[in-house]
C-alpha cells in the first residue's frame, strides 16, 4: 500500500482540524489550511469536498466561515479515511478484501507473496483501524510538547540528515508517554 499525495493531505487535513478543535480555534479557513499545512489550494478544495459528502467536515459560509470537524474525533478511525481516498490498503490486488484483482500466479491458493502481502495487509489495516483522529492528534499535541520542553534536541548525524527514525514513530511517542 502507498498512500498518496490525496490521502496523505486529507490525513494532514483532519489532524489540523483536530488539533484546532482540542485548542478551541474554531473554523479554519481553506486558505489557511492551505498555507498551514503547505498545501496546494484547489486539490486542498477537492479534497475537502470529499471528506464533506462522506460527512467527516462541515463547512461554514461567511467572512468568518471556513472548515471544522463534523464527526468527534474518536469516531474517526484512520483506516476508515484511507480507504475512502487512496481505496485499498493491499499492496497488491490479490491480497485485497474490498478490490480483489486476479493475478497472473498460477496458483495464487499456495502463493507465498500473497500470503505475505495478506499479512502486510493485515498488519497495516490493524494499525489503521486500531487509532482514531482522536489518538493521532493527542500523541501529535504530546511530541510538540516533549520537543518543545527538551532542552537539547536530538543531533542528526554529521553530514547527513536522518531520516524515519523508529524513535520518532507514532507507536514510540504512544507508548514512551504510557511509561
Amino acid at each position: 500500500m502507498r498512500l498518496t499525495k490525496r490521502g496523505e493531505y486529507a490525513l494532514r487535513t483532519l489532524i489540523r482540524l483536530g488539533i484546532a478543535e482540542r485548542q478551541q480555534e474554531g473554523v479554519i479557513s481553506v486558505s489557511t489550511l492551505a498555507e498551514q499545512e503547505h498545501l496546494p489550494f484547489k486539490f486542498l478544495e477537492a479534497i475537502l469536498f470529499e471528506l464533506r459528502t462522506a460527512g467527516y467536515v462541515e463547512s461554514l459560509r461567511g467572512k468568518y466561515g471556513g472548515t471544522r470537524l463534523a464527526k468527534p474525533m474518536k469516531a474517526i478511525k484512520m483506516g476508515e479515511v484511507v480507504r475512502l481516498i487512496d481505496g485499498k490498503l493491499a499492496p497488491i490486488g490479490c491480497a485485497s478484501e474490498t478490490e480483489y484483482e486476479k493475478c497472473s500466479c498460477p496458483d495464487e491458493t499456495h502463493c507465498g507473496l500473497r500470503m505475505l502481502m495478506i499479512d502486510v495487509r493485515n498488519a497495516i489495516a490493524n494499525i489503521l483501524d486500531r487509532y482514531t483522529l482522536e489518538n493521532v492528534v493527542e500523541v501529535t499535541l504530546r511530541k510538540q510538547q516533549q520537543t518543545a520542553t527538551k532542552k537539547h534536541p536530538r543531533k542528526k548525524a554529521a553530514g547527513r540528515e536522518k531520516h524515519a527514525d523508529p524513535a520518532d514513530g507514532f507507536l514510540a511517542v504512544l507508548l514512551d508517554s504510557a511509561s
